[in-house]
């Protein structure tokens, strides 16, 4: 299972009741595959996970299968804290013909190493689909630590990670101690040039909702040696990708999204829109990425 270089965590498109708005999904779905993506995760955390039923994921992962029609590998966010439940959503998204589930490490519950392996090995075992694990240890609580993941890698449908850490010696660890056809993807947009040095396979981004093509374009030229020319895009990209940061994700992307036509509405609570002067700074913020960029790609 490749999901290729640049992975996107799909925002969810809301109408004006907040509920799912299908027909905006679809416009979302073939920008975001029009403009550098490779696969899509959808109801993962800046799809608005925790404000989305289950009935809700599933319908939502059967909408996106049935637009994308193969173009692209679906990856269906699943993991929840409760083992069963994760199985339960898991086997759904599987009969609604994902192509792969994303499973978050345990929030809330702070389990052991042990734990933790347990839980993705059941889930794997029961599932079937090909695994992406996903340690982020700033909304889990949990950090996957590199032995226990490298343990995972040994499941046969575990077969990829995204890596919320931060942390690029633990990164180092995974990709050391796995086998090549284990991926390991950047969970933060910043730090997808530096994982590339050391053999990561690429980034599940937000980002790329705004500048897909561009980071396409970054990969590109590292993996041509032209490392001056990706290091120039890299420098672009970082302060766009704060600016999209600034506020609680996936807010400032919907915004962003928004204004360049792409319409996704609004967010759930407990999660607001931004007010203008930070959706000024963001608009500021994407024109100059806009303006800039040109010069180097």
């Amino acid at each position: 299972m490749n999901f290729g270089r640049v992975s996107t965590a799909m925002a969810t498109p809301f109408d004006q009741e907040n509920r799912i708005d299908f027909s905006r999904l679809e416009n979302l779905i073939n920008h975001l595959i029009e403009n550098g993506t490779d696969s899509l995760v959808v109801a993962g955390t800046t799809g608005e996970s925790p404000t989305l039923s289950s009935d809700e994921k599933v319908e939502l992962f059967k909408e996106t299968v049935r637009i994308v029609d193969g173009r692209v590998p679906v990856v269906a966010g699943t993991g929840t804290n409760n083992t069963e439940s994760s199985i339960t959503l898991s086997l759904a998204a599987k009969e609604a013909g994902v192509d792969a589930v994303m499973l978050v490490a345990p929030y809330y519950s702070k389990p052991s190493q042990t734990g933790l392996k347990k839980h993705f090995t059941a889930i794997a075992e029961q599932v079937g689909l090909p695994v992406m694990i996903y340690n982020i240890p700033g909304r889990s609580a949990v950090n996957i630590e590199p032995s226990t993941m490298i343990e995972l890698s040994k499941v046969p449908n575990i077969v990829a990670v995204k890596e919320a850490s931060g942390s690029l010696d633990q990164m180092t660890e995974i990709i050391a101690g796995t086998d090549d056809q284990f991926l390991v993807y950047s969970g933060d947009d910043g730090l997808t040039l530096p994982l590339l040095s050391i053999g990561g396979a690429g980034v599940v981004s937000v980002t790329s909702h705004v500048a897909g093509n561009e980071m396409q374009k970054m990969i590109s030229y590292f993996q041509n040696g032209d490392l001056s020319k990706a290091a120039a895009i890299h420098q672009l990209l970082l302060p766009l990708t704060r600016a999209l940061f600034a506020q609680p994700s996936p807010s400032p992307v919907k915004s962003a999204l928004n204004h360049q036509g792409v319409m996704c509405g609004g967010v759930r609570l407990p999660l607001v829109e931004l007010n203008t002067e930070e959706e000024n700074s963001l608009l500021r913020a994407v024109n100059h990425f806009r303006s800039e960029i040109a010069r180097v790609s």
